[in-house]
């Protein structure tokens, strides 16, 4: 028998997601966007189960909840948040909610929720009792998984649910997301710039590459926890194409949409830089820092180039991956913070950091005035930023990515049993 589902979520990632995962429980599956629109349609259909997330702009997730009871008292509340705890889970309970469970999330593991709700909801309207009462009275509830994720489940949670999810996801939204990871990558490059720039005479050049790659780690943070699309980290979705989820055409679509994003905030960022004449610090010392920092970078032989991408983006995917693996944000600000410090204190080099470092340079030579420049051994242009620097490091962090962490773990977790194929 066919059953009807509602869900209100305002990330079109986790609805279209949902939605497929749904389809083909024979669910049929009503999705919004909007807390409120999603609060008419309770009232106006019936639903079997409605799962609904926490944060919303329009409404709070338990006001939805508590109103959804009030109107559709027949139907299977759960509750889908980014941020679990066990006070969110008390509360959501005594308001009704069949069960909780946390994003990312397998479609293993919310096809189970949502079996284990309906299985709780029929008990409790056999037992006609109280419902967080009855809960607590008899420990049918088990307080929400916050346990961190296994390998495992991260690399299904990677190839059935985001990589899916941002290819289904709206071009203009990836877009705008796009345009914030480069603008967030480069402020953790002016960050660390702007912290270190006079460091290296007064504590060594070791304890100032800690410091950068300590500082610089503010920009992965920001495209993870507040939520951004960054051409290295989607490299994982490769995943999703060795399980055939996603098309190598449609992935590569997305990866050129946001790696085009990217450069688009990532020279918002640098204008800012330049315009702010935050450069003309120290007597333009922290310019000329900058522009040091950019002429390395392009000075770099092709091959070395691309070596340093690779080691780079093998450490960004590690950081993304465990990252996923976290379910609380301190977890993930951890999880972020190691594997970053690294790769910038190793001297690795990334595509979108160099978005920023080396154009807000060039912005500073052709426009800044500045009359100490250092002499330069490969001139700071563009045709040197792409044919140097661009290109190579951005063909080795696909290769790190995608061979290294992508590949490698779905080949350690998802590749089919060549002997249950022969059967």
């Amino acid at each position: 028998m066919t059953q009807h589902m509602l869900i209100i979520d305002d990330d079109e990632v986790v609805l279209n997601s949902c939605r497929k995962i749904f389809k083909d429980e024979d669910f049929e599956v009503v999705i919004t966007t909007s807390a409120k629109e999603g609060i008419r349609l309770a009232s106006s259909s019936h639903f079997d189960v409605i799962l609904s997330d926490w944060q919303m702009p329009e409404k709070d997730g338990l006001d939805v909840v508590a109103e959804v009871n009030r109107i559709s008292p027949d139907s299977v509340v759960i509750m889908i948040t980014g941020y679990p705890s066990v006070g969110k889970a008390s509360e959501a309970f005594k308001r009704g909610v069949m069960d909780y469970i946390a994003k990312p999330f397998t479609p293993e593991e919310i096809i189970q929720t949502v079996q284990r709700a309906i299985s709780r909801k029929t008990t409790e309207e056999k037992k006609a009792m109280g419902k967080f009462e009855k809960i607590v009275a008899s420990l049918q509830f088990p307080m929400p998984n916050i346990e961190d994720k296994n390998p495992k489940t991260i690399a299904e949670t990677v190839a059935s649910t985001i990589g899916v999810g941002k290819v289904t996801s709206p071009w203009f939204s990836v877009m705008i997301l796009g345009v914030l990871a480069g603008a967030y990558i480069g402020f953790g490059g002016l960050l660390a710039t702007s912290v270190t720039f006079d460091l290296p005479d007064k504590m060594g050049i070791g304890f100032t590459k800690i410091i950068s790659g300590a500082t610089f780690s503010l920009g992965l943070m920001l495209v993870v926890i507040a939520g951004a699309e960054l051409f290295t980290g989607n490299n994982l979705m490769i995943s999703s194409v060795m399980t055939k989820e996603i098309t190598v055409r449609k992935m590569i679509g997305r990866w050129t949409l946001v790696f085009i994003a990217n450069f688009i905030g990532s020279i918002i960022l640098a204008l800012l830089f330049y315009f702010s004449g935050l450069w003309k610090t120290a007597n333009s010392a922290l310019g000329i820092a900058a522009i040091n920092v950019a002429a390395k970078k392009v000075a770099l032989p092709f091959g070395e180039a691309l070596i340093r991408g690779i080691g780079c983006n093998w450490l960004v995917c590690l950081a993304v991956w465990m990252a996923l693996a976290a379910r609380q944000t301190i977890g993930k600000i951890f999880a972020i913070f190691f594997p970053i410090m690294g790769f910038v204190a190793i001297g690795f080099e990334h595509c979108i950091a160099n978005m920023y470092f080396i154009p807000s340079a060039i912005f500073l030579i052709e426009w800044g005035n500045i009359s100490n420049i250092p002499s330069i051994p490969v001139p700071l242009t563009w045709i040197n930023f792409l044919w140097n620097n661009l290109i190579p490091v951005t063909i080795g962090n696909i290769i790190g990515g995608v061979v290294f962490v992508g590949m490698s773990y779905w080949s350690a977790y998802l590749r089919p049993n060549p002997n249950s194929l022969k059967k």
